[in-house]
């Protein structure tokens, strides 16, 4: 932080300039805070999210690996852009997943989860580039005809790397504008770093009728600490492993008649002091046979920060959604209304054509 050198000789000299700098300075800062904030170490660096969590299923808990109703397989996509207004860079999150069930046949009443999943994230005016991959394994154990236990986890490698020369820091004010090209004591270490990933988390379903389908998981997070830092040492004691995350769910699907099911829901994570509260609820319309087509619509709050409507449709096999969330934190006044937007791609998949009629549907589903 620039500090300003006030002297009685020139205090009267320096109150004009001072208030043009922090006026500069306060558009800056919001333009420039993720990146700041990490190459400092003030804050724990943020978990890459997406508000349609339910359609990211092993971003949301390893224990969701194979843990699909009704199909056999899953492929699927995200795509997250937001802060279009606020900063030059805007983020852009996008993941591609897969998981799948193995071992049907050869395990009594349960079987094995396998998966996987590439995300990648360009974050700022300094294109943070967060990119990484995982590869996951779950266990699933039916406990009797209603319920079912799942625990899994996954491990993965992630890479960051910034570009610091689009960067403008403090003590680049000439006294008018930030350059870049005047000289700066924030000197990284390192430009690019990497390290692997370790998670774990536990599912439990309750589905008693057809009609009734209750889930909920918890999960932990960086439970090896991994290291975060383009410093090569901690910066004044500064401790640079992540916290542990915690996070946990709980959803419900209700069949209401032979055309509507409702889908209530919620997510809560928590990591160090930053922590996330989102809830809502989707709803299913038949428009087509025994669900073959199908019209989604919802609406999701997160606490203090967004309202998200979502809609989508179902055509087959396949998912599309779409969601925006609506800013209505302190930030509104910066963003000008302008949230993020996301879109979530899945296809769903039996190995072959007659596996659907044998198979039990843990989900209320359209006759």
């Amino acid at each position: 932080m620039i500090e300003a050198n006030h002297t009685n000789t020139n205090l009267e000299q320096c109150n004009n300039c001072i208030r043009r700098y922090f006026a500069l300075y306060a558009k800056l800062f919001l333009m420039t805070f993720y990146c700041v904030a990490l190459l400092f170490h003030i804050t724990e660096a943020q978990s890459l999210h997406f508000s349609q969590w339910f359609n990211s299923p092993l971003t949301t808990n390893p224990a969701n690996t194979g843990f699909i109703p009704d199909a056999d397989y899953r492929i699927g996509a995200n795509y997250r852009t937001q802060w279009s207004n606020v900063m030059s860079v805007p983020y852009k999150t996008m993941s591609i997943f897969g998981d799948a069930q193995v071992l049907r046949n050869k395990i009594e009443n349960g079987w094995i989860g396998l998966g996987g999943m590439i995300l990648s994230d360009v974050a700022g005016a300094g294109k943070l580039t967060t990119n990484k991959i995982y590869a996951s394994l779950a266990y699933h154990q039916m406990m009797g005809n209603s319920s079912l236990l799942t625990a899994g986890f996954n491990v993965g490698r992630i890479s960051k790397r910034i570009n610091t020369s689009d960067l403008r820091f403090p003590d680049q004010f000439d006294g008018k504008f930030f350059s870049n090209q005047l000289p700066t004591s924030v000197v990284l270490d390192v430009r690019s770093i990497s390290y692997f990933d370790l998670q774990t988390g536990i599912n439990y379903a309750y589905f008693p009728t057809d009609k009734i389908y209750l889930n909920g998981g918890i999960a932990i997070w960086h439970i090896n600490r991994p290291r975060e830092s383009f410093f090569l040492t901690d910066q004044n004691g500064f401790d640079s492993r992540l916290s542990l995350r915690y996070s946990g769910f709980l959803n419900g699907s209700f069949k209401v008649s032979e055309e509507v099911i409702i889908n209530p829901m919620a997510y809560y994570t928590i990591q160090a002091r930053a922590s996330e509260l989102t809830a809502g609820i989707y709803t299913q319309y038949n428009l087509k046979d025994a669900g073959e087509m199908q019209l989604l619509a919802g609406l999701y709050y997160r606490m203090d920060d967004a309202i998200i409507p979502m809609v989508g449709l179902t055509w087959n096999n396949i998912r599309l959604l779409f969601s925006y969330d609506v800013t209505i934190s302190s930030l509104n006044k910066y963003n000008q209304s302008r949230g993020a937007w996301e879109f979530a791609l899945i296809n769903y998949g039996l190995y072959n054509e007659h596996n659907g009629d044998k198979r039990q549907s843990l989900c209320p589903k359209f006759k």
